[in-house]
């Protein structure tokens, strides 16, 4: 069933994966306003691994890195929307500006983010030190909160 893990308790479950033999996938991002590009970004994350965590940055997070009118959903509700999908184990929160010491604690054997990150991928030096490798996945074409929020207002101004 998927969870929704403190760090402390994702770090303790991801052992017992290891233990365990498990495949583990990590991906992160705000994830506001879930959308065909997050899903099908997911499903192949899914398809890599026996486990998959996503980080969501905190509305603090989200605030400092697209600006004091996001997210539109609040945390929890992002995270509720991730735990019901089938391709989701673990879903946790990371306040800083990027989740490079979450990957840290975690180490999982593939970190995967969209291809639009390929000048820079948080954790990156340290899921490679430890044996485990770097996917990047092409974005799908149309598919961007930014844009969405952008075609709501287009068609709603204030």
């Amino acid at each position: 069933m998927p969870t929704l893990f403190s760090r402390s308790a994702l770090a303790a479950a991801r052992a017992d994966w290891k233990r365990d033999g498990k495949i583990v996938v990590f991906t992160n991002g705000c994830y506001d306003l879930l959308h065909p590009g997050h899903i099908r970004l997911l499903e192949q994350c899914r398809s890599m691994c026996d486990i998959l965590v996503l980080a969501l940055n905190t509305d603090a997070s989200v605030a400092r890195y697209k600006g004091t009118h996001r997210p539109l959903l609040d945390q929890q509700t992002r995270a509720a929307a991730a735990l019901a999908l089938d391709a989701v184990d673990a879903v946790t929160f990371f306040d800083e500006d990027t989740p490079r010491e979450l990957i840290a604690d975690v180490l999982p054997d593939i970190l995967v983010k969209g291809a639009d990150w390929s000048h820079f991928v948080a954790g990156r030096e340290e899921v490679e030190a430890a044996g485990g490798k770097v996917v990047l996945i092409p974005l799908e074409p149309g598919h961007s909160t930014t844009n969405i929020e952008k075609e709501i207002l287009a068609r709603n101004p204030a």
